[in-house]
């Protein structure tokens, strides 16, 4: 049972990143780091039964389409960086939150959008935002030209 609902989490996941995604090498941004844009590659990885520990694997804060693109905590060149292993923590709200009143509270930039794993996890740390855990995978963080 648990392997039939890991086939069906890690397609969810990665059909909830933009859409452009799942034809390879995306054109576009795909999701944030320390708020630069980033492209990855879909792949069709499921790391979630590895047994693999914590430490080896980076966050994506998934937004479920709130905001056009995901946040992840590191990038190459990050002394922390895990290579691309992926664990995503799904995004929820506390009671009498939303997505504009999180951002509105916490967007530290003003950017319009989360963009960083700070601004994220200082609304996680004042009880506004909630997460739960997603599935674990496989993709790369791909400067976009002009940026890397």
């Amino acid at each position: 049972m648990r392997r039939v609902l890991i086939a069906a989490i890690v397609p969810a996941a990665l059909a909830l990143m933009p859409a452009h995604v799942s034809a390879g090498v995306t054109a576009g941004p795909a999701f944030y780091v320390d708020g630069q844009p980033y492209r990855t590659v879909g792949t069709p990885t499921d790391l979630t039964a590895t047994g693999a520990p914590d430490h080896t694997f980076d966050t994506i804060y998934q937004f479920g389409g709130a905001q056009p693109l995901n946040v992840a905590t590191a990038a190459p060149g990050d002394a922390d960086y895990n290579g691309g292993r992926w664990r995503v923590e799904v995004v929820g709200y506390a009671a009498g939150q939303t997505y504009a009143t999180a951002l509105a509270a916490f967007d530290a930039n003003d950017s319009g959008d989360f963009d960083s794993d700070e601004e994220i996890q200082a609304a996680i740390d004042a009880g506004v935002i909630t997460t739960s855990d997603g599935p674990s995978f496989v993709c790369p963080v791909i400067p976009l030209p002009g940026r890397g």
